[in-house]
């Protein structure tokens, strides 16, 4: 087994970490991503590739990559995806490119996933810190969900139904950080705590993709 090696306090040496944020729909996971950039937090944000078309403001490259089924269907073949997963009849997946470079520039590499995703980047990355991010209650995130009027009332209740189903998957994560709604600055703190700490360990986390 090689040794694990020892951060030297004199000339520390920075790891990049990979963070994966995850949680049920609704939570808040895209204004915590916003509110890290905005703080100019020097991170690589990897856009998620996904089959599904764009909602309206949505950006290709920046919010995601979209791309047909085909070519998503292209993209598991050459194995050029962390992870991927079918989730509400779309595929969504990680580029492993995106990540490599990012890690190799020095970066921070901080992931949106759901937790079927998140469960498979950590079986494949096990040093990546999972931050499970969770509305204050789940009568407040059902609020969130219907004032989107973004979906159907039959995919409200499937993505309430997968929440209740998530929550019984906490205990695979390394954090969960609540984001009350109106208390994002709250949330942000948090989570930037959790990253600097994990900055400041003994033993560094060292990712191997």
């Amino acid at each position: 087994m090689d040794e694990q090696p020892i951060r030297n306090p004199y000339h520390p040496e920075r790891f990049p970490i990979v963070i994966v944020i995850s949680g049920p729909s609704g939570v808040g996971k895209d204004s915590v991503l916003q509110e890290l950039q905005a703080r100019g937090y020097p991170f690589h944000f990897v856009v998620t590739a996904t089959s599904r078309p764009p909602r309206p403001q949505e950006v290709h490259g920046v919010d995601y990559v979209f791309v047909s089924e085909a070519e998503f269907e292209a993209m598991i073949r050459e194995d050029a995806l962390i992870e991927h997963a079918l989730v509400y009849g779309q595929y969504k997946g990680v580029p492993k490119q995106q990540v490599r470079e990012a890690l190799a520039s020095g970066k921070d590499v901080v992931m949106r996933l759901d937790v079927q995703g998140a469960a498979t980047v950590k079986h494949l990355l096990p040093e990546a810190i999972l931050i499970y991010l969770s509305a204050a209650s789940e009568e407040e995130l059902v609020a969130r969900l219907r004032s989107r009027a973004s979906d159907t009332e039959a995919q409200i209740q499937r993505r309430i139904e997968t929440a209740q189903e998530e929550l019984r998957c906490l205990g695979e994560f390394d954090y969960v950080v609540v984001n009350p709604e109106g208390a994002l600055d709250q949330a942000v703190d948090t989570i930037l705590a959790i990253i600097t700490s994990e900055h400041c360990r003994v033993h560094p986390r060292i990712i191997q993709l």
